[in-house]
């Protein structure tokens, strides 16, 4: 199962999905390309600075006071995470 936390100052995704093997789990594969999307676009898109670390299993994404632009990217990528979840609710959790 991966969890997933958005808070104020931070993102938490944690765990695999266990859908499919590795390599071929498109589930654990959306989750990443969303979260790897979102750092890349801060980064590339704005001046805002964050801090971030990723592992297999684990994102853990910092940040401070965000500009609009950064916002709306920190929700598209809640928006999507939603949208997995909501499609595979025995895979990914938002907590």
């Amino acid at each position: 199962m991966i969890e997933v936390s958005v808070r104020k100052d931070r993102i938490t995704v944690t765990g695999h999905s266990g859908y499919d093997q590795p390599g071929r789990d498109v589930v654990c594969a959306g989750v990443t390309a969303l979260c790897q999307t979102m750092i890349r676009s801060v980064e590339g898109l704005t001046e805002d600075v964050i801090e971030y670390g990723i592992s297999p299993g684990r994102a853990d994404i910092q940040y401070g006071n965000l500009s609009e632009k950064s916002r709306t990217l920190v929700d598209s990528f809640f928006i999507g995470i939603c949208m997995i979840a909501d499609e595979f609710p025995d895979y990914v959790r938002i907590v």
